[in-house]
């Protein structure tokens, strides 16, 4: 005890010249006012230290359990993701497969159609041949039967006395009576 009133008192005799030094010499510093204060910071310094240990034990336990929790979302949103993704491809495939159904239906049907009309054309354009062909058959009748008519009036004209001529239309007078009383 008497070494720790000492060194006590020893604090208050050092010398006033204003300089610190470090002691060196074991045997000159007190081991056990070392000890002491290496026993009280060991003693209070253990729990300071252990809160502070603590602390930050828990502060990484949180840190991995938010870490761990956001993992955890991140992976639900991933699988999210991949199942929406996977829904999404299916439906291109689907918009792919119907959309090109619908260009194939739509090039058969613009086949069929473009055939259907070339067909009516085809009827159109022979109809109107064969109109032009009876116009041209029946103008060239007309023609050939008014020049018949012609040549058998002029050769009536020539052949013809006044008397015959008197007697066949009087003949064709009778024909076109007879007719007209059929009718009636």
């Amino acid at each position: 005890m008497k070494n720790i009133t000492d060194s006590f008192v020893s604090v208050g005799h050092w010398p006033s010249a204003g300089s610190f030094e470090f002691n060196t010499d074991i045997l000159a510093t007190n081991p056990i006012n070392l000890s002491v204060v290496l026993g009280v910071l060991i003693f209070f310094g253990k729990g300071v230290l252990n809160d502070l240990l603590d602390k930050r034990k828990q502060r990484i336990l949180s840190t991995i359990r938010n870490s761990e929790e956001l993992r955890r979302g991140a992976i639900e949103q991933l699988e999210r993701a991949r199942v929406r993704l996977r829904k999404v491809e299916i439906e291109a495939n689907e918009y792919r497969t119907n959309g090109y159904s619908e260009i194939e239906r739509e090039k058969v049907n613009l086949i069929n159609a473009t055939c259907n009309s070339l067909e009516r054309l085809e009827n159109y354009k022979n109809e109107t041949l064969f109109f032009e062909k009876q116009r041209a058959i029946n103008q060239v009748r007309q023609q050939v039967l008014q020049q018949a008519l012609q040549r058998a009036l002029g050769t009536l004209n020539s052949c013809l006395n006044s008397e015959l001529h008197f007697r066949t239309i009087s003949a064709n007078i009778g024909i076109l009576g007879s007719v007209e009383e059929r009718t009636d």
